[in-house]
């Protein structure tokens, strides 16, 4: 056991170098860790959507938890919010974590990622033309909650692209936006993972999870802290980046759909 140690560990230290990068830009801006994890281990190690979805999931009960707890040390969560947005999310989490696993649901992807790209194109001209910050309180949030849960677990990556964004771009506040959708995810996460276990078992779990998991858990703290830190018209910026980013290069990796 001791011996293979060592061999274990660089098997996983590429997945732990990811799990730590992506976590660092979902703590931070609220979104892109189950892209680029469900990304990389559907394209690169080649591991089926749903295992990788549930594999995904797995690693976010550890990484969300993590970053749960620091936003709330931070305080950028609104529990008003929170309480809104966690139910209709576990509903539509559910949905399509039942629906991934019996039927292939990528082929709506291509075109949800059209609607992220518009989306951070308006919030980088938002924030470009930011002076004085105005924020409101999101009206529109279960119907909301609903599609970036279902998204989430059928497509392996959702609710932080759909959810923040969108709360955004009804005037949400970036760092309370960020900090409670991060919280309300580990809730969100937990009933999609039951449901990946009691429909497709625990096999479906792959060895990267552990390297995610190490990796993640470890960056998880920093996120909350820098967008505590950060302005909200940088915090803007960046999401609007990250989102078109992202977006794009799911589209491209799609393209024969089309």
């Amino acid at each position: 056991m001791l011996d293979s140690l060592p061999s274990m560990l660089v098997d996983i230290a590429p997945f732990m170098a990811i799990g730590f990068a992506a976590q660092m830009v979902d703590g931070a801006l609220g979104m892109a860790f189950g892209v680029i994890t469900q990304t990389l281990l559907v394209s690169v190690v080649g591991v089926a959507p749903a295992a990788a979805s549930a594999s995904v999931h797995l690693v976010e009960l550890f990484t969300t938890g993590t970053s749960g707890l620091s936003h709330i040390f931070h305080r950028n969560v609104d529990w008003g919010l929170f309480l809104r947005l966690v139910p209709a999310g576990v509903a539509g989490g559910v949905s399509g974590a039942y629906l991934l696993s019996n039927i292939d649901a990528s082929v709506a992807r291509p075109f949800v990622m059209l609607y992220l790209t518009g989306i951070g194109v308006y919030l980088l001209v938002k924030s470009i033309r930011m002076r004085k910050p105005r924020f409101e309180d999101p009206r529109y949030t279960a119907p909301l909650a609903v599609a970036g849960g279902f998204l989430d677990a059928a497509g392996g990556g959702g609710w932080g692209p759909v959810v923040t964004s969108n709360l955004l771009v009804q005037g949400g506040e970036p760092a309370k936006t960020i900090g409670t959708v991060n919280t309300a995810e580990f809730l969100l996460t937990t009933s999609i993972s039951i449901a990946f276990i009691a429909t497709l078992g625990l096999a479906a779990f792959t060895t990267a999870t552990v390297g995610l998991i190490l990796g993640g858990v470890v960056a998880a703290p920093f996120g909350a802290y820098f967008a505590k830190r950060m302005k909200p018209r940088v915090l803007l910026v960046a999401v609007a980046i990250v989102l078109i980013s992202t977006s794009v290069f799911s589209i491209y990796k799609a393209w024969p759909i089309f």
